[in-house]
């Protein structure tokens, strides 16, 4: 006889999960379609996905005897976010930045949860094995995927991380959702760059997370203006969603007094601050944060680009003295960005230290736009 879920549904709750959900082990619902996203390049050049498809399409040929797949969903939503500061010049990153590597943190419980099924063959993954975690999710009934191709989950929204057991315990599965995103299709137009295809598919190349946190390139000129003041990851297309807009106001702002100003800071970072920051700041600042995912050159990147947006004065400083900056690809970015400001004159001076041939052209450019 199958074991039922209420055996280990409390202690789910108990380690902070906040809807929990069985699919018996089969290829998953969804592997088609995510072999003709992966045909289609919309996964950039993040070429792991596309590694062993028959292993990430069936759980089955990454545990051998796997019966069950539980999964799990762990909100990292901090209640309605603090005001913006008010003083200089400030990026924003995603809210499941705010806290700790959520790979580690999240792993451990799930780790804990596992051990209640007595199953030590028994594999836990957040994020890292080649699992279709939003697939399992919907086939597990713990939500749907939306039209922005997050996982909903009712009462709590997609501001969440998905856990997956694969377990050789035989247990009872659960039924998929009946709930929809219906004629609501808000996410699709709050993208800034366009990149929700179509609903429920996200080009990566034109996606604002993919291209401050795992791009490792050049930004495409034609997508910097569109990042706006986004400096690692971006929750756009999750604000205008109803189901968040719920979860919302059912969790107030999360701490009072200096609590909540940490939290502002940590969300809207000084973009000077960032742009400047030392191999040894950046390894100290983020110890122990998801943010450290886009690297030092690429946050300053990010950075740059932000400050060439804000359209102040004020940033033309930071800027230049990014032109001086030990990384090419934070050079190319700033002269872009004094470029937007109209700031010939540092141009002109960072020509003729310049020797890096791409960030040369992208000053010729930069010149161009300023004129």
């Amino acid at each position: 006889m199958p074991t039922t879920l209420s055996r280990i549904a409390p202690a789910s709750r108990a380690l902070r999960f906040e809807a929990i959900g069985v699919m018996r082990a089969a290829p998953y619902p969804d592997a088609g379609q995510f072999v003709a996203w992966l045909q289609a390049g919309h996964h950039a050049d993040m070429a792991w996905l596309a590694r062993d498809l028959e292993r990430r399409s069936d759980p089955r040929r990454v545990l051998d005897g796997c019966k069950s797949v539980v999964m799990v969903f762990a909100s990292y939503h901090p209640g309605s976010l603090p005001a913006r500061p008010l003083d200089g010049l400030r990026g924003r990153i995603a809210r499941y930045a705010l806290g700790p590597d959520y790979h580690g943190e999240v792993l451990a419980r799930l780790r804990q949860l596992a051990e209640l099924l007595e199953d030590p063959w028994a594999r836990c993954y957040v994020d890292t094995g080649p699992i279709l975690e939003r697939s399992a999710a919907r086939a597990a009934g713990l939500g749907w995927p939306g039209k922005n191709a997050n996982l909903l989950a009712p009462q709590v929204g997609s501001y969440g991380f998905l856990g997956a057991i694969l377990t050789r315990r035989e247990l009872e599965p659960t039924s998929p959702t009946t709930v929809s995103c219906g004629t609501c299709s808000r996410c699709i137009p709050a993208c800034p760059t366009g990149a929700i295809v179509g609903p429920g598919q996200v080009d990566a190349r034109r996606c604002v997370s993919y291209l401050t946190i795992e791009c490792r390139g050049i930004v495409p000129r034609e997508l910097r203006p569109s990042l706006g003041d986004w400096v690692f990851g971006c929750d756009a297309c999750q604000e205008p969603c109803p189901w968040n807009s719920w979860a919302d106001r059912a969790r107030p702002v999360a701490g009072a007094g200096r609590a909540t100003q940490e939290l502002a800071e940590r969300l809207y970072p000084r973009l000077a601050d960032l742009v400047a920051l030392t191999p040894e700041a950046f390894a100290r600042r983020f110890k122990g944060s998801p943010i450290k995912r886009a690297k030092l050159a690429g946050l300053a990147r990010n950075a740059a680009i932000a400050l060439g947006n804000s359209g102040d004065p004020a940033a033309i400083e930071p800027l230049r003295a990014a032109l001086r900056h030990d990384s090419a690809l934070v050079r190319l970015h700033a002269a872009w960005g004094l470029g937007r400001l109209g700031d010939r004159t540092g141009l002109r001076s960072a020509l003729v230290a310049e020797t890096d041939p791409e960030v040369r052209a992208e000053i010729g450019l930069a010149l161009g736009d300023a004129g």
